[in-house]
């Protein structure tokens, strides 16, 4: 019995849920015929208007009778219009509360899904969980930094090391005097005795004595022109 019960049930909420929509599909029917019949009447209330300018002069009687039928359409016309106003009103609002039904419905599947979502998840279960992350994440540093800091095997000696790059650039050193024959350069230089060393630091001002001369002689030219 209780299936039946459900079916008969399911039956009534399934028609409960279709009844905006045949109450919209009904009125935009009987709206179709109200503008049909709109147009209808306009169309009679032009051929009795003809009719009417027709006879205007020489048949007063029919003139009238037109006059008379064609108000009859407009009074018609009017009652049409204003049904059809109403109708247009009534499917706008049977819209806008269906829309509101709907999006009401999807909110509330929204808020059950949420709930079905978080399940049994607190604020204090979330805050014990990110405290355990952080302590896992503690530990990992801490044995990270237990594994670097105690490297296996003997340390180098930073001082010995550079003992003995020096001792390797001077045996370079020593190989390339060896092969060329010649002293290098900063030593020729610390060698090179007082005087030479002014001689050439006296070049440039030499240089630029002559500039001066030819500077001379340029001017002393051009005056003479």
């Amino acid at each position: 019995m209780s299936g039946v019960w459900g079916w008969f049930g399911g039956g009534a909420a399934a028609k409960k849920k279709d009844s905006p929509k045949n109450a919209i599909l009904g009125l935009r029917a009987q709206l179709d015929m109200l503008q049909k019949r709109e147009k209808h009447l306009m169309t009679q209330m032009d051929e009795q208007d003809a009719i009417a300018r027709k006879n205007v002069n020489t048949n007063k009687n029919a003139a009238k009778a037109a006059l008379r039928r064609k108000k009859t359409h407009e009074h018609s016309l009017e009652q049409t219009q204003s049904q059809i106003g109403t109708l247009e009103q009534q499917i706008n609002a049977i819209e806008s509360a269906n829309i509101n039904r709907e999006t009401l419905a999807a909110m509330e599947r929204a808020g059950e899904a949420m709930k079905q979502i978080h399940g049994k998840l607190t604020p204090e279960k979330v805050d014990e969980t990110m405290e355990k992350l952080r302590e896992q994440n503690e530990l990992s540093e801490e044995i990270v930094n237990a594994i670097t800091s105690n490297s296996l095997g003997n340390q180098v000696d930073e001082t010995e090391l550079e003992d003995e790059l020096e001792a390797l650039q001077e045996e370079a050193l020593a190989e390339e005097m060896l092969k060329s024959g010649t002293v290098p350069i900063r030593d020729e230089i610390t060698r090179m005795p007082a005087a030479a060393n002014g001689e050439i630091r006296g070049k440039p001002q030499a240089v630029e004595e002559d500039d001066e001369e030819a500077e001379l002689r340029k001017l002393q030219q051009e005056m003479a022109m």
